[in-house]
């Protein structure tokens, strides 16, 4: 990570710290002092991003449990060698997809958010890469996040615009829209383009 995020780095592990402390501990004041250090964690954020204290605890506080990264999935669909890309209200362009619900699994998760962000129907063929998003996407995030490519057979559908997406096209390589960087980078779209064209393709795992 960037020093100059180091200060993140030290929130998130507070936070996570305390978050198991309250899970796992028995003792109040030991439950105390667990409640205090993650305030100190979301007085840290607040301190660090500009964002209210009382936004910070909801958006990085509100979990129980043991802390686990958050999961999301990009669909990789293609049609005649050209990758499906969706719109985004900023007018950016991204991989459809989206982060995995507490009642499906990750490719039923990548068949969902195809359809609803691209109208299209698909069946989740293998997965291309697990990834970091924080160091394959240089982003700052509370939580820890884990990016599932994958890649999926095409069986049909329409777009349709939605809340999420005001468009959808497929495109070549060398021909890419301006891409979503949180989303998806150029390194992951050349990724999913590899992993379409290989008879036999080895799962990229961070």
């Amino acid at each position: 990570m960037n020093e100059n995020h180091q200060w993140l780095q030290w929130a998130i592990e507070l936070q996570s710290l305390a978050q198991a402390g309250l899970t796992y501990g028995r003792d109040a004041y030991d439950l105390e002092r667990y409640t205090r250090i993650r305030e100190i964690a979301a007085e840290m954020m607040s301190a660090g991003t500009g964002l209210p204290v009382e936004k910070m605890t909801a958006l990085f506080c509100n979990e129980t449990g043991y802390q686990t990264p958050k999961l999301d999935t990009r669909a990789a669909v293609f049609r005649d060698g050209r990758i499906l890309l969706v719109r985004e209200n900023n007018g950016l362009w991204s991989l459809p997809g989206g982060w995995v619900d507490v009642n499906v699994s990750v490719g039923e998760n990548a068949v969902k958010e195809a359809k609803e962000e691209a109208g299209v129907d698909v069946i989740p063929r293998r997965v291309i890469a697990v990834q970091d998003w924080t160091k394959r996407n240089g982003g700052v995030s509370p939580y820890g996040i884990c990016k599932v490519f994958v890649l999926c057979d095409l069986l049909g559908g329409d777009f349709t615009e939605n809340i999420e997406t005001t468009a959808s096209g497929y495109f070549a390589l060398e021909d890419l829209p301006p891409l979503s960087e949180e989303k998806n980078t150029l390194s992951q779209i050349e990724m999913c383009f590899a992993a379409a064209r290989a008879q036999h393709w080895e799962t990229i795992l961070d």
